[in-house]
């Protein structure tokens, strides 16, 4: 096995006001830091500034746009962490997966969602579809949290890690296998897509 890491971004997907996003992303960047097999990169949707429209087919991309794109094209994994509005995912997310196409393809997804009674899984099988459509293959496992603010303690620490440990180590495992496996068929044959 060989020791250089798979790069993997971890987006953000919530730009609400008083989000609770970035608490979950933090515990899960910590659990992906120890895990030792990546070299990570967060992109917190509410410091990218994409725009909310897209432009024609053909149309120069904004400069938003093309500032993250070579962050994405050089990942090898992503984390997309997602709460749940409305039975499905926040229009933040959609808005950046849809300026981007060949940045996703043919490389893996892993899901860490939130929210009230359904943890947020609702939006990550809604992702699933979407990411489909664009060649990315989604690990099956997720990290979910339910009723999440209950969840996490004032400092961000999950109040029984545990079972959330396992479960992003699960996740982690799962990306690190795919993201060899992806990145290896890639440098060997173009994707036909």
């Amino acid at each position: 096995m060989t020791t250089q890491r798979l790069r993997l971004a971890v987006i953000v997907g919530s730009t609400r006001q008083g989000r609770f996003g970035p608490v979950v992303a933090e515990w899960f960047v910590d659990q992906a830091r120890r895990h030792d097999g990546f070299e990570i990169d967060v992109v917190d949707l509410t410091e990218v500034d994409l725009p909310p429209s897209l432009g024609g087919f053909g149309a120069p991309r904004p400069a938003a746009v093309e500032a993250l794109a070579p962050r994405l094209a050089a990942a090898d994994a992503f984390v997309v962490v997602t709460p749940e509005y409305n039975h499905s995912y926040p229009a933040s997310v959609k808005i950046a997966i849809d300026w981007y196409r060949d940045e996703w393809r043919a490389k893996p997804v892993g899901f860490v969602s939130y929210g009230g009674v359904s943890g947020g899984l609702r939006a990550v099988e809604h992702l699933r579809l979407v990411f489909a459509e664009l060649h990315a293959t989604t690990v099956r496992d997720t990290v979910s949290f339910h009723s999440c603010w209950e969840r996490f303690d004032e400092s961000g620490t999950p109040v029984e890690p545990q079972g959330c440990n396992n479960a992003a180590k699960t996740v982690l495992d799962q990306l690190g296998w795919w993201g060899w496996a992806l990145r290896d068929a890639r440098e060997r044959i173009p994707y036909a897509a």
